[in-house]
């Protein structure tokens, strides 16, 4: 049996007052409680033999009549986490019926009693009720005790006994004692159960919560993972793919008048195809390994770049000013990135004969890099993906940098990103 909200969640506490928060019925309560009711029965009719037995008599009725009695009295606990409210009600009133009737095992009724009465406060969702309910059968239980002795004194009275007012007093005031243990014990121990049952159902959602979260963040995680890769792969390939481009359409028209001089462009598509293959696989590696192998390019690579340009027939030259740079490894990497989007932007769209220049400042404060040239644009025929400038935009601002890109007012185009690094002349990883 699965558990299920007890009364159900929306019942009102009272008029425009919302419900708290439905607990949970565990799974087999009712089994559970069937069992409980059971046994509370058997020993109830057990201990109602054996006063019997005993000559120990509470109730002026015959020892099968208490027997029936206990096993009646016990059966409303099959239902006190079901219907708390209900069970409370109808035990405390067939305690008061029961006794006048049939009569039962006085110890075990004040268990049956106690059971139904902590099952209020423990389990049921309409708190203002169960206040009034509690309150009503304390009301209801010490109205009877004390008709119980006044019958008992006016039953005495009329069979000439002789009743000692002080003992009367004194086992009046002795049951009223238990009976007031019973119930302050009941009501206090019912509501801490509530109390924790509310916590706990507190905590549950909390971290139901904190796992939807960390759900989240490992999805946001991975998506950024994957956006990385695909700006890596992006940055690779479109170099690469272009400076092939350009050089077989340079093969392809000197293939029919000098086919001699058509294998310099030749040799530059398989040197870009290889270099390709090599950046692939140390992306590859590094995506693997975690960067423990093949480390990715840096800055101090972009001059090497500048040269594959050159020799693929882009009119490229490199620049530096400023000294030498010590950046991260991070930041050495969007330096790369960029002057490798730019040169391929380049030889994309500037036109033949083209002149692109790289220019790499070194400031105390920051570091510049800028890829112009001063073509006039054009159509190209190798398709972009479109994320080139975004992606070098992205890469900038990351590290917290800035990235400008557009037409220059003499012609031409320019994309220049200037990072912050503090003063650039530390070296990385030593103190300022």
């Amino acid at each position: 049996m699965t558990s299920r909200p007890v009364g159900g969640a929306g019942a009102p506490d009272g008029p425009g007052r919302p419900a708290a928060p439905a607990r949970p019925l565990p799974a087999g309560y009712l089994r559970t409680d069937a069992v409980t009711a059971a046994l509370l029965a058997a020993l109830g009719a057990l201990m109602s033999w054996l006063s019997a037995a005993g000559g120990i008599i509470y109730f002026d009725r015959a020892m099968p009549w208490q027997v029936l009695g206990s096993v009646l009295l016990a059966v409303p606990l099959i239902w006190r986490r079901r219907w708390p409210l209900t069970t409370g009600m109808v035990q405390a009133l067939a305690y008061g019926v029961l006794s006048h009737l049939t009569g039962f095992d006085l110890n075990t009724a004040q268990v049956v009693l106690f059971l139904s009465f902590f099952s209020i406060g423990a389990w049921s969702v309409q708190r203002e009720r169960a206040t009034r309910v509690r309150v009503l059968i304390c009301v209801g239980m010490g109205a009877w005790l004390v008709a119980s002795f006044v019958y008992l004194y006016v039953h005495a009275l009329g069979t000439s006994e002789v009743i000692v007012v002080r003992q009367l007093l004194a086992v009046v005031a002795y049951r009223l004692f238990i009976n007031i243990a019973f119930f302050a014990g009941a009501w206090y121990f019912g509501d801490r159960e509530w109390v924790r049952a509310v916590e706990h159902a507190e905590l549950e959602r909390a971290y139901a919560d904190i796992r939807g979260l960390r759900a989240e963040l490992v999805e946001a995680a991975v998506g950024q993972e994957r956006l990385r890769i695909a700006r890596e792969l992006h940055d690779v390939v479109a170099h690469h793919v272009t400076t092939m481009s350009v050089q077989a359409a340079a093969a392809r028209r000197l293939l029919e008048r000098d086919p001699q001089e058509a294998a310099a462009p030749l040799r530059q598509i398989e040197s870009a195809a290889r270099q390709a293959v090599t950046e692939l696989r140390a992306l590859v590696l590094t995506l693997r390994s975690d960067g423990q192998e093949g480390a990715p390019p840096t800055v101090d690579d972009i001059p090497q770049l500048v040269e594959q340009a050159r020799l693929a027939g882009t009119r490229a030259a490199f620049e530096q000013v400023g000294g030498a740079v010590q950046v991260s490894p991070v930041i050495g990497l969007v330096l790369y990135r960029v002057a490798q989007e730019g040169l391929t932007n380049a030889a994309k769209h500037a036109g033949p004969g083209a002149s692109v220049a790289v220019r790499l400042r070194v400031r105390p404060e920051l570091v510049e890099l800028e890829v112009s040239d001063d073509g006039y644009g054009g159509r190209s025929r190798v398709p972009g993906t479109g994320t080139g400038l975004v992606g070098m935009r992205e890469r900038v601002v990351t590290v917290g940098g800035t990235l400008e890109a557009g037409t220059k007012p003499r012609g031409g185009f320019r994309v220049r990103a200037r990072i912050p690094v503090g003063d650039a002349r530390t070296p990385v990883g030593e103190p300022a």
